[in-house]
């Protein structure tokens, strides 16, 4: 049921809008059309140091890849960590991107970011970026006028649309997949 004048759309309907007000919004510089970000999905108990996806986090992946299909994503980042790089991997495989893989320097956080932000500047199209739950608020902070929670360690659920070339716009958050546990206090 909707509301009066309301019509529902699909998450491919909202990014196609979202990059036809990009593109009116114009800009003299390069610039992404849209940046999407995300957190890396449900991670394996080991090894503590590096990683893989659980299998409850390889399912999300590949519902991210179902998701984004036609999002016409040209650009991903990753950081180094397993997690991120299996989170993108089936939407790089089938789209035929290789990932830019960034090196998250231990106790630099605040660098890291202010890499993917410039690596993300640099890139036209739509971008991907997967992140942690340490990353993803401040770059999507970093791209808009947003200030999002930070991401609470149980969630993966979070899906947020930039459109760096409109000025003063805030991200759009929107769910994909399987609804998260609910957030602990201070965190989303």
């Amino acid at each position: 049921m909707t509301r009066k004048g309301r019509i529902p759309m699909t998450f491919s309907q909202t990014l196609g809008i979202g990059l036809l007000l990009g593109s009116l919004a114009g800009g003299a510089t390069a610039a992404p059309d849209q940046v999407i970000v995300v957190r890396h999905a449900e991670r394996a108990p080991e090894p503590k140091d590096d990683p893989a996806l659980s299998a409850e986090g390889a399912e999300r992946a590949e519902l991210l890849a179902a998701t984004l299909a036609s999002a016409q994503v040209k650009t991903i980042i990753t950081t180094h960590y397993r997690r991120t790089r299996e989170t993108a991997a089936p939407l790089a495989r089938q789209l035929g991107v290789t990932p830019t893989v960034l090196t998250i320097r231990r106790g630099d956080v605040p660098a890291h970011i202010e890499e993917v932000l410039a690596e993300v500047r640099k890139a036209t199209g739509v971008v991907l970026v997967v992140g942690h739950s340490n990353t993803v608020a401040a770059i999507v902070a970093g791209l808009s006028s947003s200030q999002p929670a930070k991401l609470c360690e149980t969630t993966f659920a979070n899906l947020f649309v930039v459109t760096p070339g409109a000025a003063g716009a805030p991200a759009l958050q929107l769910k994909y997949s399987k609804p998260d546990q609910p957030p602990e206090a201070g965190c989303q």
